[in-house]
């Protein structure tokens, strides 16, 4: 009997660009709601180029800090905030999101985004997260590469959150194996 071999990964795209994104899912909750807020950025390659053919998904907690029971909804009914969005970035490498500031999940935590990239040439999707601010235990292990997670508030009700998947400016991306403090 021959030894079997796992199957070696294979890159996802360009496809995905327009295969993955649906109607509403930038919005997690209408522009005009209540709270909302722009959390938007660019996805740039090693060589701060912009990509144009990634897509972005975020999950998070509401404004409160509750995780949505039943989050990754395709079907919005215009007024209840999901938890789950996902964007195709544009031709300049451009995301953006109609969601709520979120609250921290735990004490002892700062507020995050989730945030998903799949893009050309990546063999698997990369995690990372947009922090709200800087008290976390996960934030403080890192030292200064700390600074690539954080949503800069870039005007009022809005936040970038530029995403780097290389190079010297290179956002941090997390492995779920292994333990970040959640």
């Amino acid at each position: 009997m021959s030894e079997l071999h796992q199957t070696p990964s294979q890159t996802v795209g360009p496809f995905f660009g327009y295969a993955l994104p649906y109607e509403g899912g930038t919005a997690l909750l209408p522009p005009h709601s209540p709270g909302t807020i722009r959390f938007h950025g660019t996805v740039f390659d090693g060589a701060g180029e912009a990509v144009p053919d990634a897509v972005v998904e975020i999950w998070q907690a509401d404004a409160a800090g509750a995780v949505v029971a039943k989050r990754g909804s395709l079907s919005r009914d215009g007024y209840t905030f999901t938890g789950f969005g996902r964007a195709a970035v544009d031709g300049w490498g451009h995301f953006s999101f109609t969601t709520v500031k979120p609250g921290a999940m735990r004490a002892g935590s700062a507020p995050y985004i989730l945030v998903t990239i799949f893009a050309r040439g990546l063999l698997q999707h990369l995690f990372t997260r947009a922090y709200f601010g800087e008290d976390d235990p996960f934030l403080h292990s890192l030292g200064e590469r700390a600074a690539t997670l954080f949503a800069v508030e870039d005007g009022d009700a809005s936040y970038r959150f530029d995403i780097h998947l290389q190079g010297e400016s290179e956002t941090v991306f997390i492995d779920y194996g292994v333990d970040v403090g959640a």
